[in-house]
């Protein structure tokens, strides 16, 4: 299981002292975040306008995967690192917490957490099209138009190209789509994630297909198209490729959008681009953990809902490295002009649309894209 890495922490994120407030609380409910996901004025206001008594906890977590694993110790699902978490993170269960929506699958699936009752919150219905079809699954975590809805979409992302502008001025050209990773004058100088649904997906897009598309061997030329990219690629790595970019010894990348753009403030030799054809996306979602006290504190509802409200989305788009999807359902006049005039955090509708997130697939198709990927590296 690979979680998206942890993205750098700016002077705006919550801090662990900004967020444990008080030694007892014992009796007020606790939400377990991602660390640096939520601006630290958006709680403050949150507080003022809402949380007067100071009713909810604010944890930060630096990790998904830890937030996972954690929501696996609360219902007796880990017990290999249950120990580790006592002594650091604390095993408390918390009332909401955080979770990327690619461990949304084996959260439904291992009965981690419950569905939500977000039908009558004011801002649900705000949603774009792809973020409520994303949470609503049946109980094995499929996605189903007839499901339950388990999460609630606060914050989004993608999969980018990054490359350095001043080695593609000398090349004549800069890259526009996932084609251009193929050119022959950029071989040596190539990073990919190392994920098998992210290096294939690209592949597919490439030529016209899904990233979910399962039946790769029925997918003409999609072999022999891995292995020319495969030519170009320096290294496969999903944590440490931003650094060869910067220091020149890779002239281009493909990574996280929550990666590349903090990159972006200090590297202005820096550039990105959404591929025209689209990507894949990614999703921070609240979950709520499964519990045996049916009670659900009215504030946790108040604060999901606050977060959809247009300010405080617009907060979560400038101070957290990714977009909201409230933002993509309002008008260009109600946005602030720094949201609407950034292509990654209001991008180009058309190619919003041929984006998809990565849907679960079956453990035959995940073995058949793992195979596909040892064959060709």
């Amino acid at each position: 299981m690979i979680s998206r890495r942890q993205f750098l922490i700016s002077t705006t994120a919550i801090t662990l002292n900004q967020l444990l407030l008080g030694c007892n609380n014992s009796n007020k409910s606790e939400i377990l975040l991602l660390e640096g996901t939520i601006p630290a004025q958006l709680l403050g206001q949150f507080r003022r306008e809402i949380d007067k008594e100071k009713t909810l906890v604010f944890k930060p977590e630096t990790q998904l995967k830890t937030i996972f694993e954690l929501l696996q110790i609360w219902q007796n699902k880990n017990q290999q690192t249950e120990k580790r978490f006592s002594l650091s993170s604390g095993n408390k269960k918390a009332d909401l917490v955080t979770l990327g929506d690619f461990w949304l699958n084996l959260a439904i699936s291992q009965s981690l957490i419950e569905p939500l009752q977000l039908e009558n919150l004011p801002n649900w219905s705000n949603l774009p099209t792809p973020w409520p079809q994303l949470v609503t699954r049946n109980n094995q975590g499929e996605p189903d138009e007839n499901g339950l809805i388990w999460g609630a979409p606060y914050r989004w992302g993608g999969v980018l190209i990054a490359y350095r502008e001043d080695k593609f001025k000398e090349l004549g050209w800069f890259p526009e789509d996932w084609e251009d990773l193929w050119k022959p004058e950029l071989k040596g100088y190539l990073s990919l994630l190392q994920q098998p649904r992210e290096i294939i997906g690209l592949t597919l897009k490439k030529l016209g297909y899904s990233y979910n598309s399962d039946n790769l061997h029925q997918i003409p030329n999609l072999k022999n198209e891995l292995i020319k990219l495969n030519e170009n690629v320096k290294f496969y790595d999903s944590s440490n490729y931003l650094q060869p970019l910067i220091l020149g010894d890779t002239w281009i990348t493909v990574g996280w959008s929550n990666d590349i753009l903090p990159l972006q403030q200090n590297n202005p030799n820096i550039k990105a681009i959404i591929p025209k054809s689209g990507t894949s996306l990614w999703a921070d979602l609240w979950v709520k953990p499964k519990r045996n006290n049916p009670d659900f504190p009215n504030i946790i509802n108040d604060w999901i809902d606050y977060c959809w409200q247009p300010k405080s989305a617009s907060e979560i788009c400038l101070y957290s490295n990714a977009s909201s999807p409230i933002i993509l359902g309002m008008k260009p006049e109600e946005i602030p002009k720094d949201i609407v005039n950034n292509s990654f955090l209001y991008p180009d509708k058309n190619i919003l649309e041929k984006s998809e997130f990565l849907l679960p697939i079956s453990e035959k198709t995940r073995a058949e894209y793992e195979n596909l990927v040892r064959e060709i590296s």
